[in-house]
């Protein structure tokens, strides 16, 4: 007879599992985490002196960084930060590229950081001459290589701000190899007081001769961005600049406007003030910003760039990327486009446009000879947050950017009809522009955008009655993806002051269910020529660059908005008459096919096969296990009962009794509350409960089955005790659906749109956890515990981190939860939204219950009751006499009393027997005031005899 194995000690078990968990952890991590190659990476930092300006005798100083690869000397990358931030701001990607075997040079623009002088905005003598300054600087470094002497080979790199500067010092210093610039502008004038409706032939006939997908034809001295204005230049004049700043002294009289510039130069501190002011830009401040930007060198850039663009990004949009593409490629120059799921309305640059740019000085300074050669247009698109199926954001790749050049092939369209309106639409701006629609906010764009795709932020980004005049389509037969500006041509007639002819176009998604999504929250801002009288005048507009996909049976709605938020929207009130001319709109198109998002090494993977293995015994053993356990004890008489516990104790190795006899049942349809305060073993009751601790004593029953750990009953509980557990770098759909799979249920089973509808996290829900709020990670947390529609759910906190209204929505989401049949069992320490949630409530104190009942019966067993009635002393004097001692005068028809062992019905009528008219009984205790009183009276050493008899 063959002899029996001993069954594994749990302690062989423990070790056993933790030895496969570090083996897996230890895989993952080696293929998926950055290595650390700072070791390998030394620094240095400097103090470079350049001259204030050309001719100047004074001087800015240069706060700077060197990185150092472990060979040296090496290709150089200097590299600039964005507009606010420091040397220390580009940190990060400078070690990145360090680690790649680069030599760069991170500092702080002159204005910011350390680094003296004013801010000039990228001046072509002081901005772009220190770029070209520092260049010459490196030339003399050890850890440099060198093409000639005195020519390093370099690149340029930088966002926003430092993307700018990157093509302007590209333009001026043909000693620069390469060019890298992320998220910024082609001429910041027309960033910052755009115009995207055309009306003259020349520039409609301009802008239909151009080929590239986001080209956008500048109409004019445009509208202001206050908000991003705001932000912008607010920023600079923060602080006062620097000393050092190479002048040789202030001049009293402008010494006021210097304070108000903060850092920056007055010239253009006072050019921004009176355009602030008004909402137009003065021709001086367009003339400055267009000599400043790179649309004054971009046509001398013969370096290969590449210009990275954000689709989340209402600062600078895709048109400006655009715009500068085709200006470098019509001179001969080598550019290469990507857009990415990002911006300045998504946090700016991210993991995916700095490995890009990394990538793209792999090719451009080390292989230089693989520069030349027409690089693939890759882009990110996103969807409705409505879909559910596969990822939102896709990665496409295209064999090349359309239109660039007259060989290239030119932007594909595709024309969608909107149903013909019956006469024009009239609008209105009403006086002071108030109130004004709600697009985007500066910096949270995307954000504003998935809330107004919510049915509880629908309200807050809707357009206004009256003010907007909308254009609805067909519902598409297939879904069509928009790859850059789409185009419309309207006829609008205006009754507005010279100047003041100001209207906003915006393109909107629109589910069958009525759910409305502005793709990357932008709008076209459009100033109108003045007209005599109310002649109509035709205006193509290029509606905002998008990279996003329309699905099959949504509608495309086109909105012209007298106002919007984020603009300085002219305060005259106004009145406009609007239509399109052909009832079409063009959408730019670009094929293309999806390509991986990420990359992962291919020779760590046979390690992480072992380990599969290894754990996929685990896995089986741990099945064969299970199935063999026997099948827990059932209650027949308690199978239709949610939750009986009884006698449950805990007591940990230490001798702390944690819980000690507690006992309670839950029925059908309850909302039970749990209270007690912190220590009172509510939240080891719920552990026990769940099955992740074992009980010392007593059971616990879930719908009659005994609860052990692993009970298969336990499939009919949901539950959220002590934090979610969520994986951070997956969306929060993500993580239900790993959640869910881990049941080994169906997924259909699951019930994740009736879970998302209540979370209401709108198009977050596809965003990485690890950028989730508090509250954000609490609602899908929520969400979680609501997988499958539970017959039991258990909730630990379930309101914190939520807001007020969020703290409402939670509250009816319980309540119709229970009216469902369903049962529900809450811990928090939130007493009034216990009172107003719960039917019963169970009291626990030193591990103990301490009472027990509903709602209503612990706030009606003691307590003030007032009472209305005619005359207040005669009241006050009957009661008295009855034997209720303590009642007082609220005023002349109001009295309270404590009444906790008296009967109602009694004591009204010995008031009206007396002659007092009862016009009012109420009582008026708290369950927070029964809560307090029943852990008074249970703590040790509380003075009993004041308790209420």
């Amino acid at each position: 007879m063959p002899i029996p194995r001993p069954p594994l000690s749990r302690r062989a078990m423990t070790v056993g599992a933790a030895v496969i968990a570090v083996l897996a952890v230890a895989a993952l991590a080696f293929v998926f985490l950055p290595q650390d190659s700072s070791a390998d990476t030394s620094t240095r930092d400097a103090r470079i002196t350049l001259p204030d300006s050309p001719g100047s005798t004074g001087t800015v100083d240069i706060d700077a960084r060197l990185y150092a690869p472990a060979v040296t000397p090496a290709p150089t990358v200097l590299l600039a930060h964005g507009f606010g931030g420091s040397k220390d701001s580009v940190d990060g990607e400078a070690r990145d590229l360090a680690t790649r075997g680069y030599t760069v040079l991170a500092y702080s623009a002159r204005g910011f950081g350390d680094s003296t002088g004013s801010i000039s905005l990228n001046d072509p003598d002081r901005e772009v001459a220190d770029a070209r300054g520092l260049i010459d600087w490196l030339a003399e470094q050890p850890e440099v290589e060198l093409d000639a002497p005195g020519d390093p080979h370099v690149g340029v790199a930088g966002g926003s701000y430092g993307g700018a500067l990157a093509l302007s010092a590209g333009g001026t210093d043909p000693r620069i190899d390469s060019i890298a610039a992320a998220i910024t502008w082609n001429d910041l004038g027309e960033a910052l007081f755009p115009n995207y409706g055309v009306t003259s032939a020349e520039g409609r006939e301009a802008l239909g001769d151009t080929a590239t997908p986001a080209a956008a034809e500048y109409g004019g001295p445009g509208v202001l961005k206050r908000g991003w204005a705001g932000v912008f230049f607010g920023v600079g004049a923060a602080s006062a600049p620097p000393g050092g700043n190479g002048d040789e002294g202030t001049d009293p009289s402008t010494a006021e406007s210097t304070s108000a510039c903060g850092r920056f130069a007055p010239e253009f501190c006072d050019a921004y003030t009176q355009s602030a002011v008004t909402g137009i830009p003065s021709q001086q401040l367009l003339d400055l910003l267009t000599a400043h930007s790179p649309v004054a060198v971009a046509s001398n850039i013969t370096a290969p760039t590449l210009l990275v663009q954000g689709t989340q990004d209402t600062l600078f949009g895709l048109d400006q990327a655009d715009a500068t593409a085709r200006q470098i490629a019509a001179a001969g120059g080598n550019v290469t486009v990507r857009w990415f799921d990002g911006g300045h309305d998504a946090g700016g640059t991210d993991g995916t446009s700095d490995r890009a740019i990394a990538d793209f000085f792999d090719t451009t300074l080390r292989d230089t000879d693989a520069a030349t050669g027409t690089e693939p247009f890759v882009y990110s698109t996103q969807r409705a947050a409505d879909e559910r199926g596969g990822d939102r954001d896709r990665r496409m790749t295209a064999p090349a950017y359309p239109g660039l050049t007259s060989a290239a092939d030119p932007t594909e369209t595709e024309s969608v009809t909107f149903a013909p309106t019956a006469e024009n639409q009239s609008i209105i701006r009403p006086p002071g522009a108030s109130p004004s629609a709600i697009s985007s906010i500066p910096g949270l764009g995307s954000v504003l955008s998935t809330i107004g795709s919510t049915g509880a932020g629908a309200a807050l980004t809707a357009d206004l009655p009256g003010q907007s005049a909308t254009f609805t389509s067909d519902p598409v037969d297939s879904s069509v993806t928009i790859t850059g500006a789409p185009r419309v041509n309207l006829r609008v007639a205006s009754l507005a002051s010279p100047g003041q002819a100001v209207l906003f176009a915006k393109l909107y998604d629109v589910a069958p269910n009525g759910t409305r999504t502005l793709p990357g929250g932008a709008v076209s801002a459009i100033r109108l020529p003045d007209t005599e009288g109310i002649d109509p005048v035709d205006v193509t507009v290029a509606l905002p660059g998008i990279s996003y996909t329309v699905q099959q049976g949504h509608r495309l709605e086109l909105s012209i908005s007298t106002t919007d938020q984020a603009y300085a929207v002219p305060l005259e009130p106004a009145q406009f008459s609007v239509a399109m001319t052909d009832n079409t709109i063009a959408l730019p198109t670009v094929p293309a096919e999806a390509s991986a998002n990420s990359t992962v090494p291919v020779a760590p993977l046979i390690g992480i096969g072992v380990v599969l293995l290894v754990v996929a015994g685990a896995i089986v053993a741990g099945v064969v296990r299970t199935r063999r356990r026997a099948v827990a004890e059932v209650d027949e008489d308690l199978i239709d009962t949610p939750l009986v516990i009884t006698d449950l104790a805990k007591t940990y190795s230490n001798g702390f009794r944690a819980v000690d006899g507690v006992s309670f049942e839950v029925k059908q349809g309850q909302v039970l509350g749990l209270l007690g305060p912190n220590g009172a073993g509510k939240t080891t009751t719920l552990r026990m409960l769940m099955g992740l601790i074992t009980p010392t004593g007593g059971d616990i029953r879930v719908f009659g089955h005994k609860v052990t750990p692993g009970a298969p009953v336990l499939s009919r509980l949901g539950s959220f005790v002590e934090g979610s557990g969520f994986l951070p770098h997956l969306t929060g759909t993500q993580n239900l659906r790993l959640y869910w799979e881990a049941t080994g249920r169906p997924i259909e089973d699951a019930h994740l749109e009736e879970a998302l509808e209540i979370a209401d996290l709108g198009t977050a829900i596809e965003r990485k956890v690890k950028s989730y709020s508090q509250g954000m990670r609490q609602r899908l947390a929520i969400a979680q515990a609501m997988l499958g529609l539970p017959d039991l759910m258990v909730l630990d906190e379930p309101t914190n981190g939520l807001d007020p209204p969020q703290i409402r929505t939670m509250r009816d989401v319980l309540i119709n939860y229970a009216k469902t049949g369903r049962t529900v069992l809450v811990s928090s320490h939130l007493l009034a939204e216990v009172e107003q949630t719960c039917t019963h409530v169970v009291v626990m104190n030193r591990g103990s219950v301490i009472s027990s009942g509903t709602v209503r019966e612990l706030t009606a067993a003691g307590g003030q009751t007032e009472i209305r009635v005619d005359d207040a002393a005669r009241a006050q004097s009957v009661l008295s006499a009855s034997g209720h001692d303590g009642a007082v005068i609220v005023d002349d028809g109001t009295v309270t009393v404590d009444l906790t062992d008296a009967d109602s019905a009694v004591v009204i009528r010995e008031l009206v027997t007396a002659g007092v008219s009862v016009r009012g009984f109420s009582q008026s205790t708290r369950l927070e005031d029964v809560f307090l009183d029943l852990v008074h009276r249970d703590n040790p050493g509380s003075d009993t005899s004041k308790d209420r008899s």
